[in-house]
This record gives C-alpha cells, structure tokens and sequence, in this order.
C-alpha cells in the first residue's frame, strides 16, 4: 500500500488516502452497467462494444491497384531497357478487365481496380510512356508486388477486428462497415443526474445579491459529461437544508446510474451530503491526499454509484478527470486506459509543500529539439477557474515533493487524455 506523507493541512489523527488507492477502490467497487442495446452502425459512435467482432471478409476481398498505372508482370520487366509491352485493356474500380493477362502484355488500372490475373505489379503512370497501344519504362526497378494491395493485407475473414470494450471512434465505425457489419450490441447509456448544493450559488442572467457567487459547477459537469456518451440529469441547485439535500438524492437516486453533487463535502455544519448520504446509502472515503481536490466523497446508493465533489471549481474539474471519468468508461463497459504521461522540462521554480500529490494548471510545449516544455499558468487556487482554461495539462506533482526548480523535468497529463 502506497504511503503518503504527513499533510500539514490534516487534522489531528486524519488520515488521507492516496490518490492511486482512491482510483483503485473506486474501480474495484463499481460495476460495469449489464443492460444492451443493438445499433444501426451510424447509431453506435461514441459507445461501447459489448462483444468482440470477427471479420467475415477479407479485407480488401481482392488483389487490387494502389495507384493510377498499368498492371504488369514482373518476369517481363528484367530484359533490356527500356522495356515494352502491350497494352491489352483496362481495370477500373467495379469494372475490373475480363481476361488474362500473357507474356509481354499491360492492362491499364485504376487505383483500387481489381489486379488483373497474371499481373503482380502495378507501374505508376507518370514513370510509363503510353502512345499507339504500347508502354515503355524503365524495367529495372520493377519488383513483384509493388503497388498491389493484396486480399486482406488489413483484415482477414476470421479475424477478431475489434475486442470487447472498445469505444466505438470514427476509425472503428468505418473498419465495421468495411466488413460488411450493420449493427452492433453496445452497452446502453450511463445515467448521470448532477446538482449543487449551497446557498450562495445564483442562477446566471440572475443578479448577485451580497454574499452569492453564480453557479457555475453545474455547468462546467454538462459540459464534461456532454462530450462523454451518457444521459444527463441537472436537477438544479439544491438549498443547504437537510430536507432538500435528502429529496435530491432520492430522486437521483431513483432515475440515475451515477449521482454528482457539487459542494457539501467538507466539514461544516450545513454541509449535509455526506451526512445524507450515510443515512440513504454507504460512503467509502471522503478525505483525499491530493490539491485541489482534499474533500471527496465516494459512496453507493442502491444500484447507484455516489461522487460529492469538492465545490471549488478547479476541484471540480480535478476530481471529475482523476476519479469520475475513468468510472464512467467502467461503469459504460469500456476497457480500462493507461494514463497517457509525458516528461516536460519545467520552466519556472513551482512551489509545494509534502503531504499531498498535486495537479497544478501547465501550458505544454513542443521545443525545437523534439522534447517537450511546461510552464505554469500562475495562480494554482482551487477557485481560479481561468487557470484551467489557460492550461493544456496538470503537471503532476507527487505527495512526497517539495517544489520543482527551473530546469528539471516534471510529469504532466495532457487534457488530450480526457477525451
């Protein structure tokens, strides 16, 4: 089990849990969703594969050209040069020549034209000379199998195209369709209802009284949510009253798959989700060993899975990427990812404090020499929203550091990865 270091932000006899043991529990409580749905092949981007799929075709199902030319044989092209050879007829693509190619004989091809029997290489046409029904070229450079795509060079029949698991992007929709696959069984679509909780928070085109902020929790979640392939609930904004707290997760409760709040997780006397959520549910952890982000509640309702997430911006957006949406794609049936982590050169001091791993706002760079560079956004607040809109990545800080000085090399997570 990983340790972490003492943080001086905890309170006497709190103990925070690690970032990795948190992503590892979650992951190991939560099920993947079992209800299936079957999609016309244009209904299924965006979700996930059920079942692994085998090819029943080759793929291509024929020898064909990979350029414009002309098909050739090349035994006829090792004698003296230049070489010359007949013309005889044409391939085109759903035309393709009928007949045999012999001794000394072309056939001009279209690319994709199915490869003429006989032939076993294609020549391109700005290296041939064409006049009267004959060609002539260079005959030494000609090798068997040169230009010629053969039959299933990208899939076989009886190959597994795709495994169990996969998300279904533009690349896998097209490969399905290449071997004649018209629809698909897929996992259906995660339900997620969200909500705020707190009194402060003011509906936007709304104006700010004294002491009240705008809700923009709730907006920055669809937004995340939107660009994943999962039905989304926003039940609003819930007052801090107990009652209220209560009736908003039976509802979410009742319609859901999995239940975000925004705020009510820290230790206060009108923060109620957690206390709510241990008299209609089970709560696993709620004190995280990570900045932004420390307040964090994980649990289970019913058949739902629960997150209380921090209700500063930046830890909203944090705790939803670290923990939420790799729950998401299990919970959806997609097969789990590697985190995609680069090495950057820093270029600025950063400042820390051991204790917690952090996830501080970078820009990152391609340099001149091929290796990368990050620098800071500036202010790392857990209420400075704008530094996640300046950044590219988090620049992963471990719990153990102590700042990073100019120069050395630190690890950062691309918000590629979120996609």
């Amino acid at each position: 089990m990983t340790s972490t270091p003492a943080d001086r932000c905890a309170g006497p006899g709190q103990k925070l849990l690690a970032v990795e043991q948190a992503r590892q529990r979650i992951l190991e409580a939560v099920q993947t969703v079992t209800a299936v749905e079957q999609l016309h092949l244009r209904a299924a981007l965006g979700r996930v594969l059920l079942e692994p799929l085998v090819a029943s075709i080759d793929v291509p199902p024929f020898a064909n050209s990979a350029m414009d030319g002309f098909a050739v044989r090349s035994q006829d092209c090792s004698g003296p040069t230049p070489t010359e050879l007949e013309v005889i007829g044409a391939s085109f693509a759903g035309r393709p020549f009928d007949g045999e190619m012999v001794e000394q004989q072309s056939v001009r091809i279209m690319t994709g034209a199915v490869l003429p029997q006989g032939a076993d290489a294609v020549l391109m046409q700005e290296h041939v000379k064409h006049e009267d029904g004959r060609i002539s070229f260079d005959g030494t450079s000609v090798k068997s199998g040169m230009n010629v795509r053969y039959a299933g060079e990208d899939s076989r029949r009886g190959d597994t195209i795709l495994e169990a698991g996969i998300k279904l992007g533009a690349a896998e929709i097209g490969l399905l369709a290449s071997v004649g696959v018209s629809e698909v069984r897929v996992s259906r679509r995660l339900r997620v209802a969200f909500f705020s909780t707190g009194d402060e928070l003011t509906a936007i085109g709304t104006p700010l009284s004294k002491g009240q902020i705008y809700d923009s929790n709730r907006y920055t979640l669809f937004a995340m949510l939107s660009k994943l392939d999962v039905e989304c609930y926003d039940l609003g904004v819930i007052p801090d009253r107990r009652e209220a707290v209560r009736a908003a997760f039976q509802q979410a409760g009742e319609m859901a798959d999995l239940i975000l709040t925004s705020g009510g997780v820290s230790v206060g006397e009108a923060d109620y989700v957690t206390e709510t959520l241990g008299e209609l549910g089970e709560i696993n952890f709620w004190r995280m060993a990570m900045k932004p982000g420390k307040p964090l509640a994980f649990g289970k309702m019913g058949n739902g899975v629960f997150f209380g997430l921090p209700g500063n911006p930046v830890s909203v957006m944090v705790t939803f990427y670290q923990f939420v949406l790799p729950t998401i794609r299990k919970m959806s049936g997609e097969k789990e990812r590697e985190a995609l982590l680069i090495q950057a050169r820093c270029l600025q001091d950063l400042n820390k404090a051991p204790g917690r791993m952090e996830f501080q706002r970078g820009i990152l760079n391609r340099e001149s020499d091929s290796g990368w560079s990050v620098s800071s956004t500036g202010l790392q607040g857990s209420h400075v929203l704008s530094s996640m809109s300046r950044s590219n990545c988090f620049i992963l800080l471990p719990a153990e550091s102590s700042g990073v000085k100019k120069g050395e090399l630190v690890t950062v997570q691309p918000f590629l990865d979120f996609g």
